[in-house]
């Protein structure tokens, strides 16, 4: 269904920030009747805009006449350093919001009763939305995803009363919310991550503990508990009594949920045999189908239905992705791992490999993949901070080779794999892409051009 086209027609918004949020807002809020003005501080982005918005790009010189300001998440409001309109929205008592938010706000005031499900955490949260939407669809539940993950949040349709939005939550996402309400908050595990944003932990973790604000009794916050940081946050929660806590685990650990053995279960018994859903492997992955089930079921699922859908999962472009098996070498597309907790879930999966990583370095480097060190039979670094990570591999005597691109990476990886016998190849960069790539997906798809052409290179009696 669509939005009233005079939903927000008494509204006046200001956008800043015209990547895919900002103009997905500016054209969605448009069209549900809002007056709208907007504003890119890039040249280029305001020449690109749609034909239809380029009556309303103009500079913020004043926010007064504005209702609120929706600002894209990657524009700073706080720390490092406020955004100077994002300043004046502050001294004029403005509202900054998130379009998660304006989108919650669209479907209230709609009147739908559809529920609407948030998903955070350092690691696992895309994997966890599109296993959750999997499961539902399966099921018949109209179910969609949004939000920091795929279409942006104001992009999903309206809902009927069945619906079920599934809003991957960015950090930047969640500082965002002032009326959001999730039916079912997430937390999956929080690790040290854009601390250059949030000033330090304690900032990061105030900001990810958003997703449970005005959450009441009738609501369920589901919580990984295999990091002390959340494990304390999921003991604080139930000890105020506010709203329904679950806790979840990928290992066999004391959980609501936990995974022994690759069986998922509660304190029921049995739930699902993950040794039927090869896409999901690892711990990191018995985690996500513990969260992902605890939701499902919250949201009426059963056994049978739950089981059905773990099976069936296709898995997620960029994590963890076989790409083609050359010659008995497979390559793995991990370049959503973009920090080192996150490329820990791979290396994990492999007794040894050729690993591919770099671009730009998290504050934390790579000091913690230490313990997977042994497994590299050789590394090649890519990106502008190559450097940073050559420190760590020399110092642990990890053989190594700079080769700075994606495109010299890939025949050498392959040629090395081929001389000493090794089976797998992983991009897996414990890095973010954005010195050479506007994305990990734009990164991964090309690693997966590359090896598309290695392969097309090579005698047919090479390929498997």
């Amino acid at each position: 269904m669509n939005f009233s086209s005079t939903l927000f027609h008494t509204y006046r918004y200001a956008i800043l920030g015209l990547g895919k949020n900002g103009i997905v807002a500016a054209e969605r809020l448009l069209a549900m009747g809002a007056t709208i003005q907007i504003w890119d501080d890039q040249e280029k982005k305001r020449n690109e805009v749609p034909n239809e918005l380029i009556p309303f790009v103009a500079p913020f010189e004043d926010l007064h006449q504005f209702d609120a300001l929706v600002m894209s998440p990657g524009i700073p409001h706080y720390l490092p350093k406020p955004h100077p309109v994002a300043q004046l929205a502050i001294e004029q008592n403005i509202q900054i919001l998130s379009d998660a938010e304006l989108l919650y706000r669209a479907v209230k005031a709609s009147g739908s009763k559809a529920r609407f499900v948030a998903i955070t955490g350092t690691n696992g949260k895309s994997t966890t939305t599109v296993l959750l939407t999997h499961l539902l669809n399966e099921a018949g539940i109209p179910a969609m995803a949004g939000g920091n993950l795929g279409p942006a949040a104001l992009a999903l349709p309206l809902l009927d009363d069945q619906g079920v939005y599934i809003l991957e939550m960015s950090s930047y996402m969640l500082e965002r919310f002032v009326e959001f309400t999730a039916d079912i908050s997430c937390l999956l595990n929080m690790t040290p991550d854009h601390l250059e944003r949030h000033g330090d932990m304690q900032g990061y973790i105030t900001a990810k503990h958003h997703i449970f604000d005005r959450q009441s009794s009738n609501q369920l916050a589901v919580i990984g508990v295999e990091d002390p940081i959340c494990a304390n946050i999921a003991k604080e929660l139930r000890s105020q009594q506010n709203v329904q806590v679950e806790t979840i685990a990928g290992t066999n650990i004391n959980a609501d949920f936990w995974v022994n053995n690759r069986q998922l279960q509660d304190q029921h018994g049995i739930i699902a045999d993950l040794t039927k859903a090869p896409l999901l492997p690892g711990d990191h992955n018995a985690q996500n189908a513990a969260a992902a089930t605890a939701m499902a079921l919250h949201l009426g699922l059963n056994k049978e239905q739950i089981q059905s859908g773990l099976t069936s999962y296709q898995g997620l472009a960029h994590r963890q992705r076989p790409v083609a098996t050359l010659n008995n070498v497979t390559f793995i597309n991990d370049s959503k791992a973009t920090n080192a907790d996150a490329a820990s879930k791979a290396l994990t999966c492999y007794d040894e490999l050729v690993w591919i990583a770099g671009g730009m370095a998290k504050s934390n480097g790579i000091d913690d993949l230490a313990p997977y060190f042994p497994r590299m039979k050789f590394a090649l670094l890519i990106g502008k901070d190559a450097p940073i990570l050559e420190k760590t591999l020399k110092q642990y005597q990890v053989p190594y080779k700079i080769v700075h691109t994606l495109e010299c990476a890939v025949p050498e990886a392959y040629k090395f794999a081929q001389q000493y016998h090794i089976q797998t190849i992983l991009l897996s960069p414990a890095c973010a892409s954005f010195d050479q790539f506007s994305s990990f997906e734009e990164r991964g798809n090309r690693f997966a051009e590359l090896v598309m052409k290695l392969s097309s290179s090579l005698p047919l009696q090479s390929k498997n």
